[in-house]
């Protein structure tokens, strides 16, 4: 599978942050094995350390599982004085979890973010893809039941 998606981009390392994204992607629990690392370092003839250093630096790679719903909430400015912090106890409580945690049923991860675009509706969250704004207890309670259901 990951040989597949390398020649689908081409094996040349300008490719490497879309092949890792499409890897990641195609893994139910959203993370990169170290295994697959390697075979991308292999293919593309360049060092592993370079394939762990674009990996580490950019948060929107994992090298651990993740759940199905990876919750994303922003933690800059806007969103911050507008309840960030307040967002983010509201999820931690709502599914027992921490910051970097993944739900036992591993439906769930919550992770920090940067800014998603949508200060206009802080504070804002990214879960499963999808951006939701304007945040508040009762409106994080109904969209994870909604999550729950699906």
């Amino acid at each position: 599978m990951v040989e597949d998606i390398i020649m689908r981009h081409g094996a040349t390392e300008d490719k490497l942050m879309p092949i890792l994204l499409d890897i990641q992607n195609s893994n139910e629990r959203h993370y990169l094995k170290e295994e697959d690392l390697k075979t991308v370092s292999k293919i593309l003839g360049i060092p592993e350390s370079r394939v762990y250093s674009v990996v580490t630096f950019y948060s929107f790679f994992s090298l651990k599982p993740r759940g199905k719903y990876i919750i994303q909430i922003c933690d800059n400015a806007p969103c911050i004085v507008n309840g960030a912090y307040n967002v983010i106890d509201d999820f931690r409580r709502a599914l027992g979890i921490d910051m970097g945690q993944t739900t036992n049923d591993g439906m769930f991860t919550l992770e920090h973010s940067s800014c998603l675009g949508c200060c206009s509706h802080a504070p804002a969250a990214r879960i499963g893809g999808e951006l939701y704004g304007d945040l508040n207890t009762d409106r994080i309670n109904s969209i994870l039941s909604e999550l729950r259901r699906q």
